[in-house]
């Protein structure tokens, strides 16, 4: 490390911890650890065997010709484990991570002790996350704009007068813009990304998972809505689902996720947040 050469593709990894179990997280649209705060600056590197890396086509990982299928990121993730001994892994992916974390437990289920599936959409029946594809073709300022609206919290009138919290988030809607256009190959690997994210459909595969899986959900997520969320909780047998009071970046406005998905992991049982009556009506 930080680069690992597995059979199928070079990847740049990063690896914290290495005293507790053993944790991959898979990262979400655009992921590269060179922006902070990234994976690996949250309180799970600090208390598992912790791994993150950069996704084919993005960051500082080889970036083999497009197209890219959701096959792919999920068989680099496999290559991925075999490179670091792990025979089994306790999984989280974030967002799009969690579409890759998807088809890793589909394709490779016997790879994985425990899942965790966050801010995520199954797609086919049981719901698809926002089209970003379609979103690519608006122009820029439509586009800053329409992805600071994917909180439901949110309306357009609150654009006119945005409090300090709304700016930051066109700070960091406008900085990820920027960066995707810094060069042509970090457009190109997010235009692969978003471009294998079209054909995301796991939905007949999770009805045969057997592992313990949690679902993590904003409760405010226009980008992966809840309502998707509840339906993998119904689809995969066991699963639990766990709420936020927040949007699709939860993971910024809820720090106790971070200890719910520590204590998933060790197996131990989740205390309840005040927000279980979403678990069925919403």
């Amino acid at each position: 490390m930080p680069f690992v050469q597995t059979s199928r593709i070079k990847l740049y990894v990063e690896r914290a911890g290495g005293a507790g179990l053993p944790l991959l997280y898979i990262s979400g649209t655009g992921g590269d650890l060179r922006v902070k705060p990234s994976a690996m600056d949250t309180p799970l590197a600090k208390v598992f065997d912790f791994v993150s890396y950069d996704q084919r086509g993005l960051g500082q990982s080889e970036k083999p010709p497009a197209p890219y299928t959701m096959a792919d990121y999920a068989d680099d993730a496999a290559a991925l484990l075999d490179e670091l001994g792990w025979k089994k892994a306790n999984v989280i992916g974030y967002s799009f991570g969690g579409m890759v974390a998807q088809n890793l437990a589909i394709r490779h289920p016997q790879r994985i002790e425990r899942l965790v599936l966050a801010a995520t959409s199954p797609g086919g029946a049981g719901g698809s996350s926002y089209p970003l594809h379609e979103l690519r073709a608006k122009p820029l300022d439509e586009r800053i704009r329409a992805q600071v609206l994917l909180d439901a919290r949110l309306s357009p009138a609150d654009l006119e007068a945005p409090t300090p919290a709304i700016q930051m988030r066109f700070k960091m809607t406008n900085a990820m813009e920027e960066r995707l256009a810094s060069s042509p190959d970090v457009q190109a690997g997010f235009l692969a990304q978003i471009g294998a994210r079209k054909g995301h459909d796991c939905w007949d595969g999770l009805a045969k998972l057997n592992m313990p899986t949690l679902i993590c959900s904003g409760l405010h997520d226009l980008m992966a809505r809840p309502e998707a969320s509840r339906a993998m909780a119904k689809r995969i047998p066991g699963a639990k689902l766990r709420w936020y009071d927040g949007a699709h970046g939860f993971q910024l406005e809820c720090p106790a996720f971070f200890d719910d998905v520590a204590r998933f992991v060790r197996g131990e049982a989740l205390a309840p947040n005040g927000l279980e009556r979403f678990d069925e009506a919403g």
